[in-house]
């Protein structure tokens, strides 16, 4: 789920040749709305999402005739390459799904308008911190489309096939975590496992905010010690060790299977990392009570385990756009309008919009009643959110996730994996403003 080395050129490239101010002054060509009054509207899903998208567009069109939204959906991998290549060619949909990792990429190379110029969006009923997740070198490039929380998801019938009680998750600390999770190994007898490992971007964020430490600085360099990213890959080794979690090579088959075939998704694991939003289909695909646990932390205080609501994704629109008005009129339709709340719903996260939520709360699906309670519950021990990824931090997550296999198979110690890590990411970045 990252960008590929031909694709991140290609958009590096592209943009080059016309920014900054080939792209903005062609966003304020068209502010006129003049001509045919018709939008692209491009996003990422499944079949769900699609079809829930589609009704919102269709909810649009209806309050405001004579406009006509064509959508474009697509799949998370295949989307980024071809936004791309629509950036380079100065054809980007005019309202687009856009996720935190490329804000600034996006943002920052002038491909994205800048919301808080735009009077059609109203956002004085939006969560004012959810809100400041989208802003890059102080531009608006992005509203989130609703919040969440990274979690442990605790499968209740693993726990009790192990016979374990589930945590407090109010004061559990890193240890017991794993002790947890290897008593659960030691009764499943290969079967099943205590815990997953966790390795992408979130799992790091928290480990590193627990320490004081932070992926990002907030004027996009690194704001880590190699020692507590070091810490982190020796907490996942010591999972392995103690057969809390699968072996490498399970884990590694593990990272690549769907939601139906994981071993969380089959039942063999008691404990994963996942976002709010997917309590409802990992609840389904399991025909299991999931329970959502927050983080453990270093000395079991909730108030220092480092979680943070993050946007589960952003609307924005196209600098290109020959229609600024317009696509700005869809997103505050999309984040503001009664209309559009009762059709998203939570499935994009809990939106910002606290008029919103209470108008939904009597349409939810139980799952998601929970999510809205369980964030709420969270709310007084939550830090802010991380600093957004500067330009060229996209593939990050890639790379930990590399590093973490490293490790897991003893290619590299948790050390050399620190080092490494930080001069490939540091290189990212450099290369990204050449």
């Amino acid at each position: 789920m990252s960008l590929t080395v031909s694709r991140r050129h290609l958009f590096g490239a592209a943009l080059t040749l016309t920014l900054p101010a080939g792209l903005a002054a062609c966003g304020r060509a068209g502010a006129s709305d003049t001509g045919a009054q018709a939008l692209r509207f491009g996003w990422w899903g499944n079949e769900y999402l699609n079809r829930q998208t589609d009704a919102a567009i269709a909810a649009f069109e209806k309050a405001n005739p004579g406009v006509t939204v064509t959508g474009e959906p697509g799949e998370w991998g295949s989307y980024w390459d071809k936004l791309a290549t629509q950036t380079a060619a100065r054809k980007m949909p005019d309202v687009i799904q856009m996720d935190q990792k490329y804000i600034a990429e996006y943002g920052g190379r002038g491909a994205l308008l800048d919301l808080s110029q735009q009077p059609g969006i109203d956002t004085s009923q939006l969560d004012a911190a959810g809100l400041q997740t989208g802003v890059y070198d102080g531009k608006l490039y992005g509203i989130s489309t609703g919040q969440n929380a990274y979690v442990v998801m605790a499968n209740t019938a693993v726990f009790t096939k192990a016979g374990v009680d589930l945590p407090d998750d109010t004061t559990w600390t890193w240890d017991d975590y794993i002790e947890l999770a290897a008593t659960i190994g030691a009764a499943g007898g290969g079967d099943y496992f205590g815990a997953s490992y966790g390795s992408n971007e979130a799992d790091l964020i928290i480990w590193l905010r627990q320490h004081g430490d932070e992926l990002y600085t907030a004027d996009g360099g690194l704001g880590f010690q190699d020692a507590t990213v070091a810490g982190f890959w020796q907490r996942l080794a010591s999972q392995r060790d103690k057969q809390a979690s699968p072996n490498a090579g399970l884990a590694a088959e593990d990272g690549s299977a769907s939601l139906e075939s994981s071993l969380f998704g089959t039942n063999r694991v008691a404990m994963s990392w996942w976002w709010t939003n997917q309590l409802g289909s990992l609840a389904d695909t399991t025909g299991s009570e999931i329970v959502m646990l927050r983080a453990p932390s270093v000395d079991g205080r909730a108030a220092a385990n480092g979680m943070y609501y993050k946007p589960s994704m952003f609307w924005s629109a196209a600098a290109t756009s020959a229609h600024p008005e317009l696509a700005a009129s869809l997103i505050n339709f999309l984040v503001n309008d009664a209309a559009a709340g009762a059709i998203l719903l939570t499935d994009r996260g809990v939106p910002l919009n606290a008029q919103t939520n209470e108008h939904i709360a009597g349409l939810l699906k139980p799952a998601d009643a929970t999510v809205v309670e369980f964030l709420k519950a969270l709310e007084p021990d939550l830090k802010p959110a991380p600093n957004i990824p500067p330009v060229g931090a996209g593939s990050v997550q890639t790379v930990i996730q590399r590093y973490t296999q490293d490790v897991l198979f003893e290619r590299r110690t948790p050390a050399e994996a620190a080092s490494a890590f930080r001069a490939e990411v540091q290189g990212l970045l450099d290369s990204a403003v050449r």
